[in-house]
């Protein structure tokens, strides 16, 4: 009788120990299985389909954004910090990132579609099941307009506002023949992810306007896009009839970080000049002036007006040192001797410390007294009485070049030289490594950036006039 209830106590025991029957398990499981489907369907209301695939415009998914301005803002100014912070708080509205990811469709379209509540968001959510550990799952829901998106967040349009929007006007692109392809791609000087420099001809509109049959920004579309989808980007400016370097983005984010860098440079020139930054932009020009400075070095430092005449047709710079109430802008320019020739010419090398219209043509004719070489807008006058230099040697026939570009004469011999203003040097970041420094961390650490440095080989013409007026600049650094 104590054997047998030795027995049942041990078989009890083992009971008690042992885990609980699967069909309590079955039940667990089920139950935290219906409780998640109910909280999913309170995140989507009226939404029965959990997968929008075929219902609606998918927008890429949110994720932050390098503040190219900022950055740009950051670089122009040395304040003994070498770390930038390139990118935004890492939020944004729905509607920013709507007008950011389709910036065809019209705002009031876009806040439309939000006030009938037809823009919907899919984002992770915590789903807590009850005896069970927290679930993230992917949830479909209505979005407003102001409301912040999370890194990950998608949105999705209804398909009916691609035939809502208006369709763009459709761009004529620029036709070129082969060989005003192989021209175009003969003036890069340096490509790379980011940037692409040329060396502008003399004559060659940078952008479209009145009277402008082929500009810089058409042909970079039609010939310099190489691997990229976008069309290069311009970022600053040069007269049709100066050449040399200029500097056009990639990308948007290398365009609108270059474009800061150009500007934040001026508007942080004072009259006492600017702060020396290594990682700041730095521009030499060469030109040749009729006539010779007083002073072999200095700065100038005055402010620019606009003057209108032809009754409104046109335009002209002058110097404002009237002190007059009107609008002006200051600029300010370094220049330097290189070498003076008994002919009555001058090689100067000018450094513009802000970017005026027109500012190295004024402060030469209007400051110093000695207008460029070529410049009848601001230097008539000394062109009406200036005599040709003569050369015997100075026998050249024309020949055809593209786009009716007048590649040939223009020097100092002629009777109408071509300008004789050259952007020469160019000193600025290394924008494709500081963006890849940006995508992998917001704070980036930018003492070891590179400083690219480009040099412009001088056009014909002005080659020319240093051969004809027998200068010495071929033995310094400008050749």
């Amino acid at each position: 009788m104590a054997a047998n209830w030795r027995v049942a106590t041990a078989a009890l025991r083992r009971h008690l120990l042992s885990p609980p029957p699967i069909i309590f398990a079955a039940f667990r499981e089920s139950t935290g299985a219906l409780s998640a489907a109910n909280q999913r369907r309170s995140y989507t209301t009226a939404l029965a389909d959990d997968d929008p695939r075929g219902k609606w415009l998918t927008l890429p998914p949110f994720s932050p954004t390098i503040d190219a301005a900022a950055v740009g803002k950051e670089l122009s100014f040395d304040d003994g910090d070498s770390v930038v912070k390139g990118s935004n708080d890492g939020s944004t509205t729905a509607l920013r990132w709507i007008l950011r990811c389709r910036p065809d469709l019209p705002r009031n379209l876009v806040q439309k579609l939000f006030r009938l509540r037809q823009v919907r968001v899919r984002r992770q959510v915590v789903v807590v099941v009850p005896m069970s550990c927290e679930l993230q799952r992917s949830q479909l829901k209505r979005v407003a307009a102001k409301e912040s998106l999370n890194v990950g967040d998608r949105i999705y349009l209804p398909l009916s506002v691609g035939n809502d929007a208006p369709q763009p006007a459709k761009k004529e692109r620029f036709l070129c023949s082969e060989e005003e392809r192989k021209f175009v791609c003969s003036l890069v000087l340096y490509k790379d992810p980011a940037i692409i420099v040329l060396n502008k001809p003399h004559g060659m509109a940078v952008q479209g306007g009145t009277g402008v049959k082929t500009s810089i920004d058409e042909l970079a579309a039609t010939c310099l896009t190489f691997d990229k989808s976008e069309s290069p980007r311009l970022v600053h400016r040069l007269d049709r009839d100066c050449s040399g370097l200029l500097v056009l983005g990639r990308t948007q984010t290398a365009a609108t970080l270059l474009h800061s860098i150009f500007r934040e440079k001026t508007s942080g020139a004072s009259a006492y000049g600017v702060k020396k930054n290594i990682k700041s932009l730095k521009r030499k020009y060469l030109a040749l002036v009729i006539g010779c400075p007083r002073r072999q070095r200095g700065q100038i430092s005055a402010p620019l007006r606009k003057l209108v005449v032809d009754d409104g047709k046109s335009d002209r710079i002058t110097v404002n040192d009237n002190g007059e109430l009107v609008s002006t802008q200051h600029a300010i320019t370094e220049y330097r001797v290189v070498e003076s020739s008994p002919h009555g010419y001058t090689w100067l090398e000018l450094r513009p410390l802000t970017g005026r219209k027109h500012q190295l043509r004024v402060h030469c004719a209007e400051v110093l007294g000695t207008p460029i070489l070529g410049d009848y807008k601001y230097g008539w006058q000394a062109h009406k009485t200036r005599e040709p230099f003569v050369s015997p040697e100075n026998t050249r026939t024309k020949t055809s070049s593209p786009f009716g570009l007048d590649m040939e004469g223009g020097d100092v011999s002629s009777k109408q030289p071509h300008l004789h203003l050259h952007s020469k040097q160019i000193d600025l970041p290394n924008i494709c490594q500081l963006l890849e420094k940006l995508e992998v961390s917001s704070d980036s650490d930018i003492s070891d950036l590179d400083s690219l440095k480009f040099d412009a080989p001088l056009p014909t013409h002005m080659q020319l006039s240093f051969n004809l007026l027998k200068s010495r600049v071929e033995t310094c650094d400008y050749c």
